[in-house]
């Protein structure tokens, strides 16, 4: 691999690589991200490379990163036609190199059916799925071998490096950046271009670059993806910040050791960035000198806040501070450092290629651009999805998501993970923008999207994020530590059917007083999921306080199981209940509610479906041992 000395070596590499590609040639590529790789996409890989040899075809398997469609994994397409397979298994492999790659023919019952229709779509680009997006930063992902340098290249990768190191000043770089409106794409949407100013304008003969990638609320894996599908993006982003910045020799990507795949394809692609003088000393032959290292995190969630992480990066104990003065002023060492997050770095080269007034025609007037959310929940399809900012949520779940699973009823989504807020069914055609959430008390967040669907009870929805939160707290100032803590005791108290009177009150002054007087933005934004779900499905707490009764039924403390008039008395729900919780009388069965933990043990076994949930409102309703989650 040899160092380019130059923008004029760099041109003369991607010419020569694009050159070498022949028109038409066929291609398999396989996705190869953590989703797939969980489902046996190595294998497929590896089956698919045995056929082709054997069958002596001069075609090659390319690993790429996340294409998108995880609930249909292990995917793979053949190039240059198109064609999109989903649910790919190593015993697909002949089927897919003697019928697709030899002859040319589509496999049919390999291919991914349409929502609508159910007939089997030929291209990815047929499915809604990927047809209602706007893949801008993710236009490589899922195209590209990220363990290949010279991929990125070909696509023109480092091009935008080139550009700004040729024509344009550190001031012009960032005006670039300001002009196009672009927001942190890591939570709280400060101006990328305002920070990157703060850090150029400041003092000090040392500065720095950091990439946060701890990305740790749940359901979120939008960093990971594209670190594991697009890193150089993410690099390149780096360095022209490093630039623009000025004095900055040292950039780090803070990366979770949770994250194996990620680390790997990060630490390669700095290392190839490297070996061909994008890394380094006088990049490009242009003067500018810097370097990147990754630096692994353990796995707390508050080292995702900025102050933290940098105290991690020092080798101390990850502990938020207080603010000013700002990380731009004073962060890694005490020197002035440039923080943001994978998406945001991921978006500089598009637009210093393509330039700022063509990125401002995407999005809103306040929030410019694009944004990858992690999809989730109970929707059809779920994966790695981005659009246009300003897309409502209805588009993102029916459109996207294929609607909502099981053809049950869309309740909410929870927007921005433990941080954020939900949107229910009456704010479905709400824009996602950071404006728009914010006005509900949500968050566009990191870009976790859950979907919840009428069986989940929003209760329990909002303790299961608050005890997300409680437990992730550095425990540093006691608003977040006590308090917190309080909340999640009075939920606990309302789902196991021991709520009050006065718990609703006191959870909203709760919330208020931790959001005000918290040291830092975990503790500021803990209460959201509580204070949301309050102020849209209020009733359902008061159900559960007031009524003792769980609309979605799924508080096991507030429902209770008993035996039907249809009982055939065989007997079988004696012999597997645990609890010894089925008692033989003189006229049959019952169900004693003091010992019984609702584990349904007997609903499984009951063949004649007679064992029913008394939820304390009108009739027991029976409960089908399909609906049992062992089922």
């Amino acid at each position: 691999m040899n160092k380019l000395a130059s923008a004029a070596d760099l041109a003369a590499l991607r010419a020569r690589l694009m050159a070498e590609r022949q028109p038409g040639c066929k291609t398999v590529k396989v996705c190869t991200g953590s989703a797939c790789r969980s489902a046996d996409a190595l294998e497929v890989a590896q089956a698919l490379s045995r056929e082709l040899a054997q069958a002596e075809l001069p075609v090659a398997v390319e690993h790429t990163g996340c294409q998108g469609l995880c609930q249909l994994g292990p995917l793979v397409t053949v190039q240059p036609e198109g064609t999109f397979y989903g649910h790919v298994v190593p015993f697909d492999a002949p089927k897919i190199v003697d019928l697709a790659v030899k002859r040319g023919q589509f496999v049919s019952h390999l291919a991914c059916p349409h929502p609508e229709t159910g007939r089997p779509v030929r291209s990815a680009d047929d499915l809604p799925f990927y047809s209602s997006q706007t893949r801008l930063v993710l236009r490589y992902c899922g195209m590209i071998d990220p363990m290949r340098i010279e991929d990125y290249i070909e696509v023109g990768g480092y091009e935008a490096l080139a550009r700004v190191l040729q024509e344009m000043s550190p001031k012009d770089v960032i005006a670039g950046v300001k002009r196009s409106g672009l927001r942190g794409r890591g939570g709280a949407g400060f101006p990328t271009g305002q920070k990157w100013e703060g850090a150029r304008k400041a003092k000090g003969g040392r500065k720095f670059v950091i990439c946060n990638a701890d990305e740790g609320d749940p359901g979120a894996f939008m960093d990971r993806a594209l670190l594991e599908g697009d890193p150089h993006a993410v690099l390149e982003g780096m360095i022209i910040c490093a630039y623009a910045v000025g004095n900055c020799r040292e950039g780090f990507v803070y990366v979770r050791e949770e994250y194996p795949l990620a680390v790997q394809t990060v630490g390669t692609a700095i290392e190839q960035a490297r070996a061909m003088g994008l890394l380094g000393e006088n990049i490009l032959g242009s003067g500018l000198d810097f370097d990147i290292e990754v630096r692994r995190g353990a796995g707390a969630f508050i080292c995702g806040e900025s102050t933290a992480l940098m105290f991690s990066i020092e080798g101390k104990r990850g502990m938020p501070r207080v603010t000013p003065p700002r990380s731009v002023e004073s962060g890694l060492w005490g020197c002035p450092t440039c923080l943001n997050n994978v998406e945001t770095f991921a978006n500089i080269p598009l637009i210093i290629n393509r330039g700022a007034d063509w990125y401002v025609t995407y999005g809103t007037s306040g929030s410019k651009g694009t944004k990858v959310f992690a999809l989730s929940g109970k929707v059809r399809y779920t994966g790695l999805i981005e659009v246009s900012m300003g897309i409502s949520t209805r588009q993102v779940v029916f459109d996207i998501g294929g609607g909502i699973e099981g053809g049950k009823r869309f309740k909410a989504a929870q927007i921005g993970g433990p941080g954020g807020g939900c949107v229910p069914e009456e704010h479905l055609d709400l824009p996602i923008d950071f404006e728009s959430l914010d006005a509900i008390g949500s968050a566009m967040g990191s870009g976790a999207l859950v979907v919840v669907d009428e069986t989940v009870c929003m209760v329990d929805f909002a303790r299961y994020f608050l005890q997300f939160t409680q437990q992730e707290s550095c425990g540093q100032c006691p608003p977040c530590r006590i308090g917190t803590y309080q909340m999640l005791r009075i939920l606990e108290r309302i789902v196991e059917g021991k709520g009050n009177e006065g718990d609703l009150e006191r959870l909203e002054d709760l919330g208020r007083l931790i959001s005000e007087t918290s040291l830092c933005g975990l503790g500021k934004v803990a209460p959201r999921p509580v204070l949301s779900t309050l102020r849209f499905f209020r009733s359902e707490y008061m159900s559960h306080i007031f009524k003792k009764h769980c609309p979605a039924g799924s508080c096991s403390a507030l429902k209770r199981l008993v035996i039907g008039p249809d009982c055939s008395q065989c007997g079988l729900c004696v012999e597997v209940c645990p609890q010894h919780a089925v008692i033989e009388k003189q006229d049959g069965f019952t169900i004693d509610q003091v010992i019984c933990v609702n584990c349904a043990a007997c609903v499984t076994a009951c063949p004649m479906e007679c064992i029913l949930e008394d939820t304390g409102e009108g009739e027991p309703n029976e409960r089908n041992s399909a609906d049992h989650p062992d089922h």
